[in-house]
C-alpha cells in the first residue's frame, strides 16, 4: 500500500522551487533552499511537530501494512470495484478536509488536471482495483509481498525511461536478486504448483503500475507550482471519478452494507489512502524522502504478520524467505554510491509506494 498515493509527488513538490541551481535532481526541479543544520535533511528542529517522527513512521508502516488485510475483508461483502470506489471516496474526503483546513488551492491549469488524470489511473484506480481483484483468489500475505516488487519494476523501467538513472553494478545486482526473490515466493522450482496464476499476475501488474505512474509524474508534474497536498488531493478526486464511472458498468448495487466489510473499506480509505498521505507528507518534509521511503521495507513484514495472525493465512517456508530476498534486492536498487568527499544531493523517493496497494 505504500505506493498507493504519489510518494514521488510529495518528494518532488514538498519544497517550493528555488532559483536556478547548478545541479538538479530532475529536469525542471531545483534543489530545495538550504536550511540550518539540524542533524537531518529536514527543517529546523523548532518547527517540528510535537509527535516524534519515529512514532509517525511506525504508524505509517502499520497503516499500510494492514491495508492488504482490509482489502481482503472488504471483498467479503463487496465487489472489487466497489471496494476501490469506497476506498477512494473515503481517502478523498480526508484530503479534501485537510485542504480546506490549510486553505490549499486546486491546480488551475487544464494541462495539470490532464496529467493528474493519467497519474490517478496508474497510481490509484488501476492498482487499487487489481489488488482488490487479486485478493479474491490469493492470500493478503502474498499480495503484500507482490507489492514490495514495485521498486524492482521501477528500477527496470527507469533505466529505459529516465536518462538520469544510469545502471550500476550494485543496482543491476539488486534487480537480479529481487526477481530471484520473486521466483522463490512463487515456488518456481516446483512449477508454481498450488499458485493462483491469475490472482498473482494481477497483484504483480498492480505493483508494476505504480512505477509507470511515478515515471509519468516525474516527467510531467515536476515544477507545476501546486503543493503536494493539492496535487495528491486532486489526483485522488480524479481517481474517484474514474471508478464512479466504471463501477456501475461491471457491478450491481450492493444488496446491503455488512458491518465488517464496510468498516474495512472506510478504514482502508480514511487511514490507508487519506491519513497515510498526510503522515507521509510530514515525514518527507521533516526527515527527507530517503529516510521516509524506508517505510517500504516494513510493509510486507506487517502485511504477512497481519494475514497470519488475524486471518489465519498459512505460509510455506519459501514465502518469508523470498520476501527477505526481494527486500534486499529492492534496497540495493535504491542505493546510490556517494562520490568521495562530497555529499549526494537530495533525491526523489522511488515509488513506494505506496498500496500500499
Amino acid at each position: 500500500m505504500c505506493y498507493e498515493i504519489t510518494f514521488v509527488i510529495v518528494a518532488l513538490m514538498s519544497a517550493p522551487p528555488a532559483p536556478a541551481s547548478p545541479a538538479t535532481v530532475t529536469p525542471g526541479v531545483s534543489r530545495p533552499p538550504a536550511s540550518p543544520p539540524t542533524g537531518s535533511d529536514g527543517p529546523p528542529a523548532a518547527v517540528r511537530p510535537a509527535l516524534d517522527w519515529r512514532l509517525r513512521f511506525a504508524a505509517l508502516s502499520l497503516i499500510w501494512g494492514f491495508s492488504f488485510l482490509l482489502i481482503k475483508v472488504g471483498t467479503e461483502g463487496y465487489a472489487p470495484f466497489q471496494v476501490t470506489l469506497g476506498r477512494l471516496l473515503s481517502g478523498t474526503a480526508v484530503l479534501a478536509a485537510a485542504m480546506v483546513v490549510k486553505r490549499e488551492r486546486l491546480p488551475r491549469t487544464a494541462r495539470t488536471w490532464g496529467h493528474l488524470a493519467v497519474a490517478a489511473f496508474f497510481l490509484n484506480a488501476l492498482p487499487f482495483s487489481l489488488f482488490a481483484y487479486a485478493e479474491l483468489t490469493i492470500p493478503s500475505t502474498l499480495a503484500g509481498i507482490c507489492n514490495a516488487t514495485s521498486p524492482l519494476w521501477g528500477m527496470a523501467l527507469s533505466l529505459v525511461a529516465l536518462s538520469e538513472d544510469r545502471p550500476t553494478r550494485r543496482r543491476v545486482a539488486g534487480l537480479g536478486l529481487g526477481f530471484l526473490g520473486v521466483l522463490t515466493v512463487l515456488g518456481a522450482w516446483q512449477g508454481f504448483r498450488g499458485l493462483d496464476v491469475s490472482g498473482t499476475a494481477m497483484a504483480l501488474l498492480a505493483s508494476l503500475s505504480y512505477p509507470v505512474g511515478w515515471i509519468y509524474v516525474r516527467r510531467t508534474l515536476a515544477g507545476s507550482g501546486s503543493s503536494a497536498l493539492s496535487l495528491t488531493g486532486s489526483q485522488l478526486f480524479l481517481g474517484t471519478v474514474q471508478l464512479a464511472l466504471v463501477t456501475p458498468l461491471f457491478t450491481s448495487a450492493p444488496g446491503g452494507f455488512p458491518l465488517r466489510p464496510t468498516l474495512a473499506v472506510v478504514a482502508l480509505g480514511a487511514l490507508g489512502t487519506g491519513l497515510a498521505v498526510l503522515l507521509q507528507y510530514g515525514l518527507v518534509t521533516e526527515v527527507g524522502p530517503t529516510t521516509a521511503q524506508m517505510v517500504t521495507y516494513f510493509i510486507p513484514v506487517i502485511a504477512t504478520a497481519a494475514g497470519v495472525a488475524v486471518l489465519g493465512e498459512r505460509l510455506s517456508w519459501n514465502t518469508p524467505v523470498g520476501a527477505v530476498v526481494i527486500l534486499a534486492g529492492a534496497a540495493l536498487t535504491g542505493s546510490r554510491p556517494r562520490a568521495a568527499g562530497a555529499s549526494a544531493p537530495p533525491e526523489p523517493a522511488a515509488a513506494p509506494h505506496r498500496e500500499s496497494s
